[in-house]
């Protein structure tokens, strides 16, 4: 029996599909476009995050204006060492940059990447902004790439960000103690989400009907 079990692991390993290979690519849709990002965005991502001040809120990794470029460099070095795909999101009704988000945490032998570093200008808060940027990121993630799981975290003090979370339809795994240093050399807690290939069509369902209810402008 044993012997059968193993055997039927290995049939299963050796036909597993391939491992995720995620690469810079632009999405498109529901108001928003997401751009592989360049150092070419930095002046409009240190106009977005002035709007609001955004950076002070010390529970988050959002940079000072002045520390955009950094920010930049940070996101494109993760990018070549295979663990990050950021990018700048535009707002097309304005055409504006109005904030950026990426995939981090790429596990490509298990299928799974995280959503993260997202941050969006003070005054496309709570519009369609984020709702599309999930959808057209999940999708991606699900549909094209064929992940098996896509994670989320925040701070255990970004209260707003969990609820935001939480109500994309994700699925709070629980919190790591003592998890991950913030800007001012604190330590997190980090709060986990996850949403699986399997919850997907739901997820997206949610997502759709959150978009349609304000004529694809649901917060």
């Amino acid at each position: 029996m044993l012997m059968a079990q193993a055997s039927a692991s290995t049939r299963e390993l050796h036909h597993r599909p391939l491992m995720i290979a995620p690469v810079p690519v632009t999405l498109e849709g529901h108001g928003v476009r997401l751009e592989p990002l360049t150092p070419a965005h930095q002046g409009a991502l240190g106009a977005a995050v002035a709007d609001g001040r955004l950076w002070e809120l010390w529970f988050t990794a959002v940079p000072e204006p002045h520390r955009v470029a950094e920010y930049v460099t940070a996101a494109l070095d993760g990018q070549r060492a295979g663990a990050m795909l950021p990018w700048a999101v535009r707002e097309l009704s304005t055409d504006a940059i109005v904030g950026s988000t990426r995939y981090h945490d790429i596990v490509p032998h298990v299928d799974r990447v995280e959503i993260g570093y997202t941050w969006y200008a003070a005054r496309w808060q709570r519009t369609h902004v984020n709702t599309a940027c999930k959808l057209l990121l999940f999708t991606h993630a699900f549909e094209t790439l064929g992940c098996r799981v896509v994670g989320l975290r925040t701070d255990n003090f970004n209260f707003a960000s969990q609820r935001a979370i939480a109500a994309l339809g994700a699925h709070k795994d629980g919190v790591i103690r003592h998890h991950q240093a913030r800007r001012d050399g604190s330590v997190r807690d980090s709060v986990m989400f996850s949403v699986l290939a399997a919850e997907w069509p739901d997820v997206k369902r949610h997502l759709l009907l959150r978009l349609a209810r304000r004529g694809g402008e649901g917060g």
